[in-house]
Order: structure tokens, then C-alpha cells, then sequence
């Protein structure tokens, strides 16, 4: 009899459910860490251990013991080290551990850039617990606006941009409180070409993009949030703005050595069109990106996911679909209790998806990052003005009432 292979999925999270479904589906035996008591991947999981996935040395004797073929940190930042460490003192598939390192901490990916000939904003790194007047020395010495961010979070969270420096102490503070190794990074803010953050993933195959999924960005409080609230495809990039992303970033995976799986990617382009990655993460995207894109191009790329996590060739062939689509990100920006969402005819007949992660009573709160966000709609469009104008309006459009 033939032993069932098992994998080792690292967070159980009502964003990565999909991938612990997905092995199952796949054949194979699923183990599963995570370290909050109430996450709803525990009951979907052929065996769960209650171990934080940043804990290397309790995910490493998990990975001995169950003896497990592979290893998927499923949409999760703090899990990809940890993944790619035990995956390479096993022998298991993985992408290069200094590659995960990079692109995990943004210093030493702005760094990494720098070093290769990529474009980057003027930058300085602080420790978030220097005296302000030194912070403000350093920072003086950048053209205004900057931006400051912590360099180990993700989703936005923690990141302000400023125009004034008497701004900076409750900025750092922001920005330190979202920081577990409380370095924080300063940035000169790019002038863009193109009015919105380029986002989505891409996915890898013996070092090759075979899917590229880039994406415009919608922000909330219309447009002037940093927070994501959606991504729209086509995007409305012309094409030599598509060509340059896509070329860059072929250039950034084959300079890090990434040999498989799925990238969450966050760039700019500035006045000249030049790319510059604000953030790639060495994992599937958050707010359900990946099942977006699956839908855009008719491919599975959660399964992809766990086939290439296991070492076999997810044999990606996308074939771009008619239509546009567009995901919404569902928040609030008051806290309350959880009632119900309306949706504005005759855009509620474009809902082609709907998954909300709250039921009637929960506790909302005000809406300040991707941890914070209610549930995903996923809209499909027949134009691209037809998309445009619900763009325009979407947070007129979609109503999350509270209780």
C-alpha cells in the first residue's frame, strides 16, 4: 500500500482554509500549526498542532515527526522564513532561505535593490526606539514627503505618509506598534505615473514567472487611504508600463534565486515609468487574491500552491478570460457589531462571489489594515467603464451597516 504524502501548512486562518481544503482535495495528508485556539483551520486539518508558525525549532520537531513531504506557509508573511528554514534543513522543497530573508524584511530588501540596480526611493533605516531628535536629524536630510513604515509587517499596517516633520513622533509610534523587530524604515515618496499601487501575484516555475497576475490597487477613503481595498484587472496599465513591470521582475526572481511558487507583489511607477517594488512577498497574496486570479485566468492556483510545495509541477497554463474583475475588500471606519452588507443595484447583480468572515453580532473594528478587513465581494463587469464607475463610488456603493 502506497503511504499517503503529507504536507505541513503553517496558519489555519479563514484565509488559508482554501489551501488546507485544497491538499485534502489533492490526496494528501494535511498537518496544521497554528497557535490561536479558535482558528477554523484546526477542523478542516487531518492532525493540528497548537504551535506558533514563527516557532522554528516546534515547527522543525512537527516536520520530523510527522514526517511530511512539504511545507506551504498558505498567505502568510511571519510563516515563509520558518517554512523555507525547516523545508532546507530537511531537504524538502524550498526556495533559498536568504532569498525568504530578503524579501521578508523591507531594509534588507531596499538594500537588495539597491545592490542589483533596481530603482528605489531615497531611504534611511531608524531603530523605533532612539530619541526623536536623532529621528528627526535623519529624516531632515530627505526630500518631504516620506513615508515611514515598519520593515517587518505587512498590509499596510503601521505605514503614514507625512508632509510635515512635526508629524514623525506619532508616526514612528504608528508604525513601531505594528514592528516585532522594531527597525523601522524612512522613504522618500515617489511621484507616480500611474495613479494607483500596482499589486496582485505572480507565480514561479523552475525560476520562471509562468503567471503574471499584476493588478491596480483601489484605496479607501476615496483613493486618499493607504489601506488596499481591492484589486481591479485589467488594471489600466498601457503596455510598455505592463512590459517594464513584467521585465523587472523577471530580473528580481532570477536575481534572488526564487525557483517556485507564488509572490505577492506591491510596485509603483514612477514619473519615467520605472518600477519600484514597495514590497514581494515570498508567499500567496492576501484577500483572496489568489482565487481572483484563478478566475481571471482559469487556472487553480491554490492547488498550485500545494503542488509546488510538494514538489510536483503545478503546470500552470493561464488563458486570460473576457470580462473585467474586481475584488472589494468589506470594512468599516467605525467600530460597531456586525449587521449585514447592502450592495447598490444594479451593481449587486455583478457579485459573482461573496465570503464574509463575520456572522450577525460580531465584534467590528474600525478599519486600519488587511487584519481588520470583513469579508471579500468578487465583481465581474462586462466593460471597463461599466468597472470604472463602480470605482468611483464604491464606498457609497457597498454599505456594511452595524448593529
Amino acid at each position: 500500500m502506497t503511504k499517503m504524502k503529507k504536507i505541513l501548512l503553517l496558519g489555519g486562518s479563514a484565509q488559508q482554509v482554501v489551501a488546507i481544503k485544497a491538499a485534502k482535495r489533492l490526496g494528501y495528508y494535511t498537518v496544521l500549526c497554528d497557535y490561536l485556539p479558535d482558528n477554523p483551520g484546526q477542523y478542516e486539518a487531518d492532525k493540528y498542532y497548537n504551535v506558533s508558525t514563527t516557532d522554528i525549532e516546534e515547527v522543525y520537531k512537527i516536520a520530523v515527526k510527522e514526517q511530511v513531504d512539504g511545507i506551504l506557509p498558505y498567505a502568510s508573511d511571519p510563516a515563509a522564513l520558518p517554512a523555507a528554514v525547516v523545508a532546507e534543513r530537511l531537504g524538502l522543497p524550498t526556495n533559498p532561505v536568504k532569498a525568504v530573508e530578503i524579501l521578508g524584511v523591507k531594509h534588507n530588501f531596499r538594500r537588495f535593490l539597491e545592490d542589483n540596480g533596481f530603482a528605489c526611493p531615497r531611504n534611511i533605516v531608524i531603530d523605533a526606539c532612539q530619541e526623536l531628535e536623532k529621528t528627526k536629524a535623519q529624516a531632515s536630510a530627505l526630500s518631504f514627503p516620506i513615508v515611514v513604515k515598519p520593515t517587518d509587517s505587512s498590509g499596510s499596517k503601521g505605514v503614514n505618509v507625512l508632509h510635515d516633520i512635526n508629524l514623525l513622533e506619532e508616526a514612528v509610534k504608528q508604525a513601531a506598534s505594528y514592528s516585532r523587530n522594531r527597525i523601522l524604515i524612512l522613504e522618500e515618496y515617489i511621484e507616480s505615473s500611474f495613479p494607483a499601487v500596482v499589486g496582485g501575484d505572480i507565480f514561479v516555475w523552475n525560476g520562471k514567472i509562468v503567471l503574471f497576475g499584476e493588478m491596480a490597487c483601489l484605496r479607501g477613503n476615496k483613493g486618499k487611504g493607504l489601506v488596499p481595498i481591492g484589486k481591479k484587472n485589467p488594471g489600466g496599465m498601457d503596455n510598455k508600463q505592463i512590459e517594464n513591470i513584467h521585465d523587472e521582475l523577471s530580473r528580481l526572481i532570477s536575481a534572488l534565486g526564487i525557483k517556485f511558487g507564488e509572490l505577492n507583489i506591491e510596485l509603483l511607477l514612477d514619473k519615467n515609468d520605472n518600477v519600484h517594488f514597495l514590497e514581494v512577498g515570498p508567499r500567496a497574496g492576501g484577500n483572496m487574491i489568489p482565487i481572483q486570479l484563478s478566475d481571471i485566468f482559469g487556472v487553480n492556483l491554490v492547488e498550485a500552491n500545494v503542488l509546488a510545495a510538494m514538489g510536483e509541477n503545478p503546470k500552470i497554463n493561464p488563458k486570460r478570460k473576457e470580462g473585467c474583475y474586481l475584488t472589494y475588500v468589506l470594512h468599516s471606519y467605525a467600530d460597531g457589531r456586525f449587521n449585514c452588507v447592502s450592495i447598490e443595484e444594479p451593481y449587486a447583480q455583478k457579485v459573482y462571489r461573496k465570503v464574509i468572515y463575520k456572522n450577525v453580532g460580531d465584534i467590528v473594528e474600525a478599519f486600519d489594515g488587511a487584519g481588520k478587513a470583513l469579508g471579500i465581494l468578487f465583481f465581474r463587469f462586462d466593460t471597463q467603464d461599466e468597472m470604472e464607475k463602480f470605482c468611483e463610488r464604491a464606498e457609497e456603493i457597498v454599505i456594511v451597516n452595524l448593529a
